[in-house]
């Protein structure tokens, strides 16, 4: 064989795999508002230029969903509803990530080395300056309760919150604030009354507080309302002071990868310095490695809060979170007290809105 054959059958066996990088794209489903996250996916692609990233956004539970596809299956699958991604891997859809970075990985942001949770997000209440202008604004659960029951009349359909039903955060988060408030059912009854809107993501329960529709955001994803405060002046974000929830997103590697080397690539890349830095600088998504700086960091966090930060544990705890008896019986008492001092439920014919809880999907 010539030689210039013989080195070009090299090379061309050399550059193989960076040439099947660069035509198979690297498929992300994720619960993750691109806008935020634009700052990773652009450092990630300048990192791995042949790597073409194809980054879905999507609800919860239609990430989850996608899981289950067994035609299509993503290569990455990332989500902030902590339980629904527990039972998917308990399931058997995550392959282990073997790496220096997955091992070095703290023990409680990952779970047997195929689960990772890469960002620490505290939730927050949100308002704007017209609660203000009539009461003094909430700074703990207690004051939220106090708000809504004495103010009902005022705050009437002007609160908003997660819908348990179309949010598996949302779910989650309540599910999380039943351990940690005394009087959470109370709050829950409250919050029915004033004819709470509930909402499917952090997102629009923001644009109803910048157009003046909501006064008052409650368990709102702090990552989204920081963003959006620096950019819409009349709403104000508050990290309670009794406590705060602390939930993170949790990335795995499908085990149907079509892309596994590439999604190998991302994983390593979110977990690793340079992605956590961007995290912690760029990005309001708080990074969980101690050895980078930023506005944005779980540590900062943390000296900010002390100790009323409360981390919901990445562990198999979170498991009986989605067992559907719980599940159906955490929905149950949530209808009961939601509607306790709410007005009469629509007649029949009538339209009902979102307030009206009618069925929680099974994920």
């Amino acid at each position: 064989m010539p030689i210039r054959r013989v080195a070009l059958v090299w090379l061309l066996g050399a550059l193989a795999p960076s040439l099947a990088w660069a035509d198979n794209p690297l498929v992300v489903e994720a619960a993750l508002d691109r806008e935020v996250a634009a700052p990773l996916l652009d450092a990630f692609e300048a990192a791995h230029p042949n790597i073409q990233l194809t980054f879905r956004d999507h609800s919860t539970l239609e990430v989850d969903a996608r899981v289950a596809d067994e035609d299509n299956p993503p290569d990455v699958v990332i989500s902030s509803a902590m339980p629904w991604q527990m039972s998917r891997v308990n399931e058997g859809y995550a392959q282990r990530l073997e790496s220096p970075e997955a091992r070095a990985w703290p023990e409680w942001a990952k779970w047997r080395d195929e689960v990772f949770g890469f960002t620490f997000e505290p939730i927050v209440m949100a308002y704007r300056l017209d609660l203000a202008r009539h009461m003094l604004p909430p700074k703990t659960h207690a004051d939220l309760h106090t708000l809504l029951t004495q103010h009902r009349e005022t705050l009437r359909d002007k609160v908003t919150s997660y819908s348990p039903v179309r949010s598996g955060v949302g779910y989650s988060l309540f599910q999380q604030d039943a351990r940690y408030t005394t009087r959470f059912w109370d709050l829950v009854t409250a919050m029915g009354a004033t004819g709470t809107n509930l909402e499917a993501n952090t997102r629009s329960m923001l644009e109803g507080l910048s157009e003046g529709r909501y006064w008052l955001g409650y368990n709102l994803l702090g990552s989204y309302a920081m963003v959006w405060a620096q950019s819409h002046p009349e709403v104000f974000v508050q990290v309670p002071q009794d406590y705060s929830l602390v939930m993170m997103r949790m990335a795995f590697i499908h085990r149907d990868a079509p892309h596994p080397a590439a999604a190998r690539a991302f994983l390593d890349f979110l977990l690793g310095r340079e992605g956590q830095r961007v995290i912690a600088g760029e990005t309001p998504l708080f990074s969980v490695r101690s050895d980078v700086v930023g506005p944005y960091t779980a540590q900062r966090l943390r000296d900010q809060v002390g100790e009323r930060l409360y981390p919901i544990p990445l562990n198999a705890s979170l498991l009986a979170f989605v067992d559907s008896s719980r599940r159906a019986s955490f929905m149950e008492r949530w209808q009961r007290e939601f509607h306790r001092l709410s007005r009469p439920e629509p007649s029949q014919g009538e339209q009902s809105t979102e307030s009206h809880i009618d069925k929680f999907p099974q994920r």
